[in-house]
């Protein structure tokens, strides 16, 4: 890894244990995601930046690749100590809103919980886990957008923005062109696969864009990936195939279950077995719906309308 760029590890209070956040160096200084907020997040990023003689109102301004609260979370508070905040143009319209207006997004995540069959309980219990989370999420006040392929200048080296959307619809990739290095985000990740799943304010067909997704990311041939959690990414284009071939065979897995109309949540259980927090049995759901309408698109399953949707094989 470059000595420009500098990984620090920010603990989360999630099975990854930790989010990489970025500093870059040079002229000036910037930061690449920032956590969430909890006292172990902000100590950690406040030593990872004194180590370099640094303070969050150091910071020339701080790049967020997606709305998801591990990357995102402490932003609104770091703003208010100096550095501007900046996202993709899709994300503030989208991800970013999300946090903006709890109360509403809560409103239309039960809904959509209910129509996918989860039980009124399980529904209790899924958004009472949304609601911590809420409480270590503080947007920014005044964000500002970066745009798909614009070159931005960061520390005195220039950056193009790759959008990605699956993980997340705005998600962005940061491509130094000039030595290969690739700041990933969650777009590949070395132990596992990112999470795909399908919100109420998710575009229609996560796993489709994430796929394509893929395709851009090794397309890029970029020499080293640094991704947001785990370790550095070599062998990119050999990542990318596995990952396709993770979600073939989850396809297909999922697939042979539906000998009768399921639920999401009756699928779900039969994808992700086994005992599950609520944020892992969220994440659960929502990554099997998003491979429930890939089929539907696929034209392999019907989606079946109704006060709670079910999924039958066409």
């Amino acid at each position: 890894m470059p000595d420009d760029v500098i990984r620090i590890p920010i603990p989360i209070p999630f099975p990854m244990g930790y989010v990489n956040c970025y500093l870059l160096l040079g002229e000036g200084a910037v930061l690449v995601d920032c956590g969430l907020d909890t006292p172990e997040a902000r100590d950690a990023l406040e030593r990872g930046l004194a180590e370099r003689g640094l303070k969050v109102g150091d910071l020339d301004r701080i790049i967020l690749t997606h709305h998801h609260p591990d990357h995102y979370g402490l932003a609104g508070l770091l703003e208010a100590e100096g550095p501007s905040i900046w996202m993709l143009d899709v994300e503030l319209e989208r991800g970013h809103q999300f946090w903006v207006n709890p109360e509403q997004g809560l409103a239309e995540s039960r809904a959509f919980f209910l129509r996918g069959g989860v039980s009124p309980q399980a529904v209790d219990e899924l958004l009472e886990e949304l609601r911590v989370n809420q409480t270590r999420v503080h947007p920014p006040r005044h964000p500002q957008a970066f745009h798909d392929g614009e070159v931005l200048e960061l520390a005195g080296r220039a950056w193009r923005v790759v959008w990605t959307p699956g993980h997340a619809d705005g998600h962005a990739m940061l491509f130094r062109e000039e030595d290969g290095l690739l700041l990933a985000g969650d777009q590949i990740l070395e132990r596992i696969s990112p999470n795909i799943s399908l919100w109420p304010y998710s575009r229609p067909n996560p796993l489709a864009d994430f796929l394509h997704s893929l395709e851009v990311t090794a397309n890029l041939e970029a020499r080293l990936a640094l991704p947001g959690h785990y370790q550095p990414i070599a062998q990119i284009a050999q990542r990318v195939q596995e990952l396709k071939q993770h979600h073939a065979e989850r396809l297909e897995l999922l697939f042979s279950f539906l000998d009768q109309p399921l639920t999401c949540w009756e699928a779900s259980l039969k994808l992700f077995p086994g005992p599950l927090n609520p944020a892992q049995r969220r994440f659960a759901w929502a990554e099997t719906l998003a491979h429930l309408e890939y089929l539907v698109d696929q034209g392999t399953l019907l989606r079946l309308e109704g006060a709670v949707i079910r999924y039958a094989r066409a």
